[in-house]
């Protein structure tokens, strides 16, 4: 066989195997229905955006979507709909994974209620995090979960994640058996564990053993009653555990000058 046809077929494969790794990872499907809160109305011409790669799609008269061909792992998409203010919502996608989301909207007021003056209050808003930790903070507002901050973190003087978890409310900490403790949430099904996800990322294998002086905060919900809608999925009833390191994920490197 001439070398130009051993480099036709190597070529040949590459391209190939290219396709399928592309094929297991990018199959996902997300389909449903975007809905005004009050009324129960669907929402008509609301676009919905992968904020990774910039596709969208818009909703339909019924306010019904589907978007194809998404990758496996958290998956973030923002929702723009006139008169109603934009929000953001995540989903966690196994390969090739079909899942049904219900995205509900909140109206804009049509005109401002009449303001009534007030005593003039000096507010101190704790300092934020930065722009990183936006999704933690905004989830630290609502009260959903059960949340320890840096702070916490260091007054407590907690040595591991492990440690952190102990007394917090439906956390059960399970050690024995030579191979250290675990983590489990009280109403969740046996020896079923949580989900970890570091820095936007699941990460089942390293999640547990974070380093604890790295953490800037850690979120904690115990089952799908108190599951942020980012999180849902098909593990939600084992538990998810957020955690938020200094340093953040890891950036990828560029390519070496020159390098194919």
């Amino acid at each position: 066989m001439s070398v130009r046809r051993i480099q036709t077929c190597t070529a040949l494969i590459l391209l190939v195997s290219a396709f399928a790794l592309h094929a297991q990872v990018a199959t996902g499907r997300l389909v449903g229905a975007v809905i005004e809160s009050r009324s129960q109305r669907p929402i008509a011409n609301a676009d919905l955006i992968h904020l990774k790669d910039g596709r969208s799609v818009t909703t339909d008269s019924l306010g019904r979507f589907t978007f194809d061909k998404l990758p496996a792992g958290l998956v973030k998409f923002m929702v723009r709909a006139p008169r109603f203010p934009v929000v953001t919502f995540v989903v966690a996608l196994t390969p090739g994974e079909f899942l049904e989301r219900e995205i509900i909207l909140d109206s804009m007021p049509d005109r401002p209620e009449p303001s009534q003056a007030l005593p003039e209050v000096k507010v101190e808003a704790a300092p934020s995090l930065g722009p990183r930790f936006a999704d933690f903070e905004r989830r630290l507002r609502t009260g959903r979960g059960q949340y320890l901050t840096r702070d916490a973190i260091e007054k407590a003087n907690f040595a591991s994640v492990v440690d952190a978890m102990r007394g917090l409310r439906g956390v059960n900490v399970e050690c024995g058996g030579g191979l250290g403790c675990a983590i489990r949430m009280a109403r969740a099904p046996a020896r079923c564990s949580p989900d970890y996800i570091v820095d936007e990322r699941v990460d089942n294998f390293f999640g547990p053993n974070t380093a604890i002086r790295d953490i800037e905060g850690i979120e904690v919900y115990t089952g799908p009653a108190d599951l942020p809608g980012e999180f849902t999925g098909r593990n939600s009833g084992c538990g998810v555990i957020v955690i938020w390191t200094r340093a953040g994920p890891p950036r990828a490197k560029k390519p070496a000058p020159g390098a194919r």
